[in-house]
Parts: structure tokens; sequence; C-alpha cells
């Protein structure tokens, strides 16, 4: 089920992606869009895993690199009927975590080494299992998807605008405003479609781990940490995959209107109901 709604999710933003483009420049538009599109979808599900890992210079580990927190995630698989990921651990001090790839056999999970030296081993379970619910429900490329969609359209419109949005066509004012709207409607969905992730996440791992202030007590933290320090190599496109947003310490005003994350304190808020 969680598949069949990560694919309508897929097909759905690339029926708009490829409207857009019949509504800016046509036919044309609408082909180009469509190849446009099936290249995007077709590097995020294949590529995209490899490519943020590289990004990040994550280190592949296993049980002799890293025993304890291999036999977490060993632990967290068994109970939520999941295969083992690949792990891996980013050179970076500010503390966070993130899941990517395409399937549940192609699944990978990530975490910085400031996380593991600030956690409590409950904390790091915690962590844990929000990335490995994530994985769960095909988070990852969902969130993937979406973002690159959401950027397209974002680049469709500035052609468009640069080229004058099809001047012959019958409907080229409501054309100009759809170059308005589209982008910052691309981006609601993105932000929307993450957060409610987030908050689905961490209710996933509350019931995995069995501790909600487990969670509750490593979203503080993180959270903190992240106002205080820069994630190096840190990419916006990437912001969505991680537990806490690493632009944190550098989000100024209408910070919840733009972010894709729901507020540290929201998400707190709802652990405590689980309870």
């Amino acid at each position: 089920m969680e598949q069949f709604k990560t694919y309508a999710l897929m097909t759905g933003l690339t029926l708009l992606f490829i409207w857009f483009g019949g509504m800016i420049a046509g036919q044309n538009g609408m082909i180009i869009a469509f190849i446009a599109a099936a290249g995007m979808n077709f590097y995020a599900y294949y590529y995209s895993d490899t490519q943020v890992l590289k990004h990040y210079h994550a280190i592949p580990i296993d049980r002799n690199h890293a025993t304890g927190l291999y036999e977490i995630v060993e632990r967290l698989t068994a109970r939520a009927n999941l295969p083992m990921p690949a792990l891996y651990i980013i050179p970076e001090q500010q503390p966070n975590a993130f899941a990517t790839g395409r399937d549940y056999e192609h699944a990978a999970v990530a975490v910085t080494e400031g996380l593991l030296k600030l956690m409590t081993e409950e904390e790091v379970e915690a962590v844990v299992a929000h990335e490995l619910s994530h994985i769960k429900h095909y988070d990852m490329l969902i969130g993937t998807v979406t973002a690159t969609i959401a950027g397209a359209i974002a680049m469709l419109a500035q052609f468009g605008m640069f080229f004058g949005g099809g001047r012959d066509r019958p409907n080229f004012f409501v054309t100009i405003a759809l170059m308005v709207i589209m982008p910052l409607a691309a981006s609601i969905i993105q932000m929307t479609v993450s957060r409610n992730r987030e908050f689905m996440a961490d209710e996933g791992a509350a019931k995995m781990t069995g501790h909600p202030e487990w969670l509750q007590s490593a979203l503080a933290k993180l959270d903190n940490y992240a106002r205080g320090t820069v994630m190096h190599d840190a990419d916006p496109q990437t912001a969505h995959m991680f537990i806490i947003n690493p632009f944190s310490g550098k989000d100024v005003s209408l910070k919840q209107l733009f972010s894709t994350h729901p507020s540290t304190e929201a998400r707190i808020e709802r652990l405590e109901a689980l309870k």
C-alpha cells in the first residue's frame, strides 16, 4: 500500500509538471516537460541515494566498525520486519541523521559523528527508529521526487518568464499568473508532504521503541545543537531528508512557513500525546 501511494504521488507530480509545460509552451512544452520529468524521475529513483551519500562524504560501516550502532539497527529492523539497511557515518559535528534509498532492499541510514557523541544509547535508538520509519513508508523516495519536481517547476517558470510565456497563446495572462503561482504551490506541496512525513516518522519511532520520551529528548538536543552549529556541505535540496533541518541556525523570518520540517516544539508535543 505504501509503495502504491509513493508511485501515485510521483505520477501526480509528473502530470502536474507536464500540464504546466503545456500551459507555457503548448504541445511542445508538454513533450519537453514529459521528457524532462521522465529523466528526473529515473535519476531520482536509481541514483539520488548514491549522490546524497557521496555529497556528505558518508563512510560505510559494518558491525566491526561501530558495533553499538549496528546492534541498535539490527534490533530495530527485526521489530519493524525490515531488512538490514546499509549503515553510514558522516564526518560532521552537527548531530543529525537521514535515511535514503528507493526501497527496502536499497535503503541506507546515515548518522553524523556528532550525533553519536552527543546522544545517549536510548536517544540514538530513537533517532534510528525515526529513520527506519521513513524507510518503512517509502518517505525517502517521496521526499526526493517531490523536491525534484518542485525545483523543476520553479526552473520552468523562470524559463517561461525569460522567453515571454508564449505570447501568441490565447491564455497568455493565465499562463503568466501560473508562472508566479505554480512554483509557490509546488513548494507548499513539498513542505506539506515533508512535514506530514516527519510527524508520521516520529509516531512510528515511538511505537517501534515503545518509548516516546527517548525521541522527545533526542529532538530537543538535536534542535538545540543545530541552532548553534552549521553543517558543512549542507544543501537546501536535501535538507528535507534530515531528522532536523541542518539550516536551523540560519533560518530567519517566515521560518515555519517555508520550512520542510514542523517545529520541534510541535513534534515533542505530539509525542507527549502518545505516552
